[in-house]
């Protein structure tokens, strides 16, 4: 479009219909309100527009947006309306209905020709308004507004849109007026989609943070149980978390912050199927019996069993099922080999033995970290998948681990 191009060749409806679709697509009402204001400012050639967008947790309105020529643009952030201002009441309150009904702006030439006609002023709106228009007209002269355009959900002002004086300093039109309601008010309902699905947002945040708390209540009630485990569990998700993230930057593996999310509460989760498991083979300070060591055997599907009640990602229920399974297919319970083992159960497989390994028992004394790294890199490709051991070996290497 040409920089001289005249509004009156501006086809408003394709511009209302081209903000209106992107609007759609943005839940950051800060980020909608900023492409709104550079959008007016740069295609319909206005020296500054600006937006005063509600905060609901301070209730109160904020310039949130300012954009234009130098000198004219206004401080943002700094600029704070509170319901008493008297740009803010001419819209919300109830006694200036009757002066605002029927338009979908406030333009300051009207402003200053109702003050000096007193007799429309008491018809119109009654003598709350002489008191309040010098006030309003003051105010868009400190702001350099020329107008100011409304953005109502269901009776209540969102935003208002403070738009200065044209380049060319001819008066605003009724069809350019049209647009900017219109724009305004699809501007309010996307503002309010956004809001609603940032609250959505913090409500599923919030609900995770309590789910991911009881989480964690879950799998340390193995540790009450079990008098021997006591921090296994958080060793095991450190080591899983650590092993991810090394595979990621040595390149082996690429994985998205829901797979960090997912193995965390698998390894939280790993051993809650011991809860099933009859505490005088949990605590035996001996050899398992062949039966024993058969129960025992039954925990990784036992707690993939326990946990499904949760819906958890299918990710997090493998890591916790198949954790025991080998990589020569020797394991359980499914005796699943090389990549059919889900890369969870891969991960937390090297943490968990590793940690076993290294933790004494009243029956025995724990390896050295060296001897247990050893035994883990021997076994790569039989007992555990290569992938995961590479950078488990390289975290210790490191001397993370």
């Amino acid at each position: 479009m040409s920089v001289n191009q005249p509004l009156s060749k501006i086809d408003f409806k394709k511009e209302l219909e081209t903000a209106s679709r992107g609007m759609i697509m943005i839940h950051d009402p800060k980020l909608l309100i900023k492409l709104i204001v550079r959008m007016i400012v740069r295609k319909l050639r206005i020296k500054h527009a600006a937006m005063i967008l509600y905060e609901s947790d301070e209730d109160r309105y904020v310039i949130n947006i300012s954009r234009g020529e130098a000198g004219h643009r206004i401080p943002v952030g700094f600029t704070k309306f509170s319901k008493e201002s008297p740009i803010i009441r001419l819209f919300v309150e109830k006694e200036f209905r009757p002066l605002i009904r029927g338009r979908n702006a406030i333009v300051l030439e009207e402003i200053n020709r109702i003050i000096w006609r007193e007799n429309v002023v008491s018809k119109e709106s009654g003598g709350g308004v002489k008191d309040l228009l010098p006030r309003v007209a003051e105010q868009m002269d400190t702001l350099n507004a020329q107008a100011l355009v409304p953005a109502f959900y269901q009776d209540k002002l969102l935003a208002l849109l403070l738009l200065g004086q044209k380049h060319d300093e001819t008066r605003f039109e009724q069809d350019e007026l049209d647009f900017f309601a219109a724009l305004a008010s699809d501007a309010a309902m996307a503002i309010r989609n956004a809001e609603l699905f940032n609250d959505l947002s913090r409500e599923a945040k919030r609900n995770r943070e309590l789910f991911i708390q009881t989480i964690i209540v879950l799998g340390s009630t193995i540790e009450a149980k079990d008098k021997y485990t006591h921090g296994h569990t958080e060793r095991v998700t450190k080591y899983a978390l650590a092993t991810a993230r090394q595979m990621v930057s040595n390149g082996s593996a690429s994985f998205d912050n829901t797979f960090f999310e997912n193995l965390y509460i698998a390894g939280l989760l790993h051993d809650i199927g011991k809860i099933s498991i009859p505490e005088k083979i949990l605590n035996k300070t001996g050899d398992l019996t062949d039966e024993e060591y058969e129960i025992m055997k039954t925990h990784p599907a036992k707690g993939a069993d326990m946990i499904r009640p949760l819906n958890l990602p299918l990710e997090c229920v493998d890591g916790i099922r198949h954790h025991h399974e080998r990589f020569d297919g020797r394991g359980y319970p499914d005796g699943l080999a090389g990549g059919e083992i889900p890369v969870t159960a891969a991960i937390i497989a090297v943490g968990d033995a590793f940690d076993a390994m290294t933790s004494s028992r009243p029956y025995r004394k724990g390896m050295e970290k060296e001897v247990a790294i050893k035994e883990i890199a021997r076994n790569a490709e039989k007992q555990f998948s290569p992938i995961p051991v590479r950078a488990f070996l390289e975290l210790y290497r490191q001397g993370r681990i």
